[in-house]
Order: structure tokens, then C-alpha cells, then sequence
């Protein structure tokens, strides 16, 4: 009897033994799975915010499209307006006036903005089509040949102007 008990205590500690190993393998797996969930998690929050970046993009690119393609119009209303001015043709000016003032205004909701041609040449925003010769100094815009807009913080055409340049000396 003595040799059943001393393998009893013996079962016993095995038994314990091989459920601590297993306790210890399963704490193992929950482990894996907690850290395979989380990760999930993020890969989805970081797919989330693309996902809304790119909307936010899409319609970014819509209205600038739409914009740069009204640009043309608004440049021959202004055309139009400097020669009705010349010819004197009130009621064609006055007509031409009031669709340029709708259409600057419906571009101006959508986020256009004059870029501004007041000072000197930014090459980040003007596009210098010639240099002439002047008193002013070197790089100061003389004339504005076509209006530059953006769209939001996007340049969508540059300023085109004509700059100075230092007269060379004799």
C-alpha cells in the first residue's frame, strides 16, 4: 500500500503539472488572438481615415475640375466687358457686368481666389511670359497679361505677367 500511495501524490503533481501546461498554452493563444484583434482593429481605423481621405480628395479634384474649366468663360466676360466699355454699349455692358458678377461669384463659393499681382515676380504663383527693361527693380510685375487663381491652397493657373528687369548698364 505504502508504494500506491507515494504514486498517488506522484499522479497527482503530473496531473497539476499538465494542467498548468495547458493553462499556460491556452494563456498563450488568448495572447495571440488579443494581439491578432487589436491589430485588426487598427488596420481598420487606419482603412477608415484613407477610405475618407480619398472621398475628401475625389471631390477636391470634382470641384477643381469644374473650375478650371469655367475659367475660360470668365476670361472672355472680361474681354467682353473692356470692349463694351470702348464702344459705349451700356445695356451690353451692363448685361455682360451682371453675368461676370454671377459667375465670379458662383467660382468665388466653390473656393476660387484671384491670385494677387500687386509687388514682385513669385515664381510659385506667376508665370513671367516676358522682361522688359524698367526703372522698377528687377523681378517687379509691369503688367498682368492673363489673371492666375487658385483653388483652395492649389495654384490652378498662374498669373501670367510681364516683369522688370534691370536696364543694362552702358
Amino acid at each position: 500500500m505504502a508504494s500506491e500511495e507515494q504514486t498517488r501524490p506522484e499522479k497527482a503533481e503530473q496531473a497539476v503539472a499538465e494542467l498548468e501546461e495547458r493553462l499556460a498554452l491556452l494563456e498563450r493563444e488568448r495572447d495571440e488572438y488579443l494581439s491578432d484583434l487589436k491589430r485588426v482593429a487598427a488596420e481598420f481605423d487606419n482603412f477608415r481615415k484613407r477610405a475618407a481621405r480619398d472621398h475628401e480628395s475625389l471631390v477636391s479634384r470634382a470641384h477643381e475640375r469644374l473650375v478650371k474649366e469655367l475659367l475660360p468663360v470668365l476670361d472672355d466676360l472680361e474681354r467682353a466687358l473692356v470692349a463694351a466699355e470702348e464702344h459705349e454699349e451700356a445695356k451690353l455692358e451692363e448685361g455682360v457686368r451682371l453675368v461676370h458678377r454671377e459667375l465670379r461669384s458662383a467660382l468665388a463659393k466653390e473656393g476660387l481666389v484671384e491670385i494677387e499681382t500687386e509687388g514682385v515676380f513669385d515664381p510659385h504663383v506667376h508665370e513671367a511670359l516676358l522682361t522688359q527693361p524698367s526703372e522698377q527693380d528687377d523681378g517687379a510685375i509691369l503688367e498682368v497679361i492673363q489673371k492666375g487663381y487658385r483653388l483652395g491652397d492649389r495654384v490652378l493657373r498662374p498669373a501670367r505677367v510681364v516683369i522688370s528687369q534691370e536696364a543694362p548698364e552702358a
